[in-house]
């Protein structure tokens, strides 16, 4: 089981970066998947995801701002960040999570660092 971040990188305040998620390993369109990320010395944020039934949600602080989508035939999954600021300046995790009657299954990636300034 594998999740690969890129897209990651230095960009102006203002500027777009788009992420991607590439999947492997497990049967992708079955899980619940989401970003997340870390500033250093803060806890992990969620920054948007999939529900269950296939809508989003986004963080109040990146809402208008970040976009998520996903490809299933491609096994991947993407974030879309434009109007991008300071404090978006994180590392990004893939997430994919999955519950049914065997247990949990939960996978992060490695992440990619964002980092936004002038």
């Amino acid at each position: 089981v594998q999740l690969v971040e890129s897209g990651g990188g230095l960009v102006q305040p203002g500027g777009s970066l788009r992420l991607s998620c590439l999947a492997s390993g497990f049967f992708f369109s079955d899980y619940v998947m989401g970003w997340a990320r870390q500033e250093p010395g803060k806890g992990l944020e969620w920054v948007s995801g999939f529900y269950m039934n296939g809508s989003t949600y986004y963080a109040d602080s990146t809402k208008g701002r970040f976009t998520i989508s996903r490809d299933n035939a491609k096994n991947m999954m993407y974030l879309q960040m434009n109007s991008l600021k300071p404090e978006d300046t994180a590392v990004y995790y893939c997430h994919a999570d999955r519950i049914d009657y065997t247990g949990r299954y939960e996978y992060w990636g490695q992440g990619t660092q964002v980092t936004v300034s002038s």
